[in-house]
């Protein structure tokens, strides 16, 4: 998560001395989609036209809910839903982290989400849960999808279809949680590792297929971790995984991608962020999700820290791919 910058659209337009603004305006993509707090969004269109975002407890909700007319505009938060009241008897039944929803072949709706183990609240663990319908609500599993706790657990799970029908699910080992201080827990050494795993899973999007592979892992620049992994595979058979690195609590987090040929790689790391804290109003952004809008172009839903207030809000934006090259184009 090859240079990349955010590109604004500009039109040139004159106007009268005395109208102009004091202080640079604020570029629309720059605001958030709404004002409450909505960390770590996912975004699934709907088969009646609706999009659907999904986010981290808050608002009093486990898994929070928002509806919107299109994926860059049109969004209000749905104050009465909650995806997923219950996050399973192995969780404390607090911090439910990153949920990602997809529909399955059958036309049942799987969520992936980070609980909070309750023998082990340090750590979190991935849970799956199913539905009939896309609000939920989601009824989980008794046991997690991936939970090791001697390697500090596992969060942010992502699932993916590729092009011939196979199932994936994404998810982050979170060696940070068990790491030995620093920034996000891991910048002293010896530092852990935090890999992005790749899961095969059978169509029903929680039986596994064989064992998960390492698909990225942190580097020096990453700082602590990378996390928060999305899969969109392109027209043209280019595999790009968005993820962050740096840490949330920090101005280091961002948006960043690899690329690769084969959906196991080796992936191709973009040579700086695609979206990082310093340009334009945007603090601390990161845990984009990205999904095909239109049928081939690629937008994303990330969250940076609300502007106006505690907390971290979704913004969406269109990106455009060249080549190996991938740019928001925040408008």
């Amino acid at each position: 998560m090859l240079a990349a910058a955010i590109t604004f659209w500009s039109t040139t337009f004159f106007v009268a001395a005395s109208v102009l603004p004091s202080k640079p305006l604020r570029r629309s993509g720059e605001d958030p989609v709404f004002s409450q707090d909505f960390p770590d969004p996912s975004i699934l269109l709907d088969d009646d036209g609706t999009w659907y975002a999904f986010g981290t407890t808050g608002n009093g909700k486990q898994i929070q809910v928002a509806v919107g007319g299109s994926l860059y505009n049109g969004w209000s938060l749905q104050d009465d839903v909650d995806a997923l009241p219950d996050p399973g008897s192995w969780t404390t039944g607090r911090n439910t982290w990153a949920p990602d929803v997809h529909k399955t072949s059958n036309g049942t709706y799987v969520m992936y989400y980070s609980g909070e183990v309750a023998a082990s609240p340090a750590h979190h663990c991935i849970g799956t849960a199913v539905s009939d319908t896309i609000a939920g609500p989601y009824v989980p599993a008794d046991e997690p999808f991936a939970c090791d706790l001697d390697v500090g657990g596992a969060i942010d799970a992502s699932g993916f279809e590729d092009d011939d029908g196979t199932q994936y699910v994404l998810y982050k080992v979170d060696g940070n949680s068990v790491g030995h201080g620093g920034s996000c827990g891991n910048t002293v050494d010896p530092i852990a590792p935090t890999p992005i795993m790749l899961q095969e899973v059978e169509a029903d999007g929680v039986t596994k297929v064989g064992d998960p592979v390492a698909v990225l892992d942190r580097t020096d620049d990453d700082g602590p971790l990378v996390e928060a992994p999305s899969l969109v595979r392109t027209s043209g058979g280019l595999y790009i995984l968005f993820f962050s690195s740096g840490c949330y609590l920090e101005s280091t987090y961002n948006v960043n991608y690899a690329t690769a040929n084969d959906i196991k790689g080796p992936y191709e790391r973009a040579s700086s962020p695609m979206i990082k804290t310093g340009e334009y109003t945007l603090q601390a952004p990161g845990g984009a999700t990205a999904v095909h809008v239109n049928g081939s172009s690629v937008g994303i839903a990330f969250h940076a820290n609300c502007p106006s207030g505690p907390g971290r809000c979704m913004h969406t934006t269109p990106t455009a791919v060249d080549g190996r090259e991938v740019k928001a184009e925040i408008d």
